[in-house]
């Protein structure tokens, strides 16, 4: 029998947080470099986006959920927050709120968040 997680097609969590991380930091390089509205920019952030919709879709509740960034300032913000750390990550990065609700239907974003 074939382990699904050793599948390119169904990363493990571990390798979806180390690819929203890194595609993270390339989105702000290239931020910086080029601009924010540059291609290369929105293209990371896009695919930040898409990688963190992915890991909530395959591996919430059980081992990440969305919780609101209090700390944060200016946008509000969620965090994605992993129920056991990976690394010594304790969250896959940062989703906007107005981006979490363009991207998830009503009935995710609330089976997303911790209650």
């Amino acid at each position: 029998m074939i382990d699904e997680t050793d599948e390119p097609l169904y990363p493990s969590v571990e390798k979806l947080v180390q690819e929203i991380v890194a595609i993270n930091h390339a989105w702000k390089v290239a931020c910086e470099l080029f601009g924010q509205n540059s291609h290369l920019s929105t293209s990371s952030r896009d695919l930040k986006t898409c990688l963190q919709v992915r890991l909530l879709r395959s591996y919430s509740p059980e081992q990440v959920y969305l919780i609101e960034d209090k700390q944060s300032e200016g946008e509000p913000l969620y965090s994605l927050r992993l129920r056991e750390p990976i690394g010594n990550r304790l969250y896959a990065e940062h989703l906007p709120m107005r981006v979490a609700k363009e991207v998830l239907a009503d009935k995710e974003l609330e089976q997303f968040q911790k209650i």
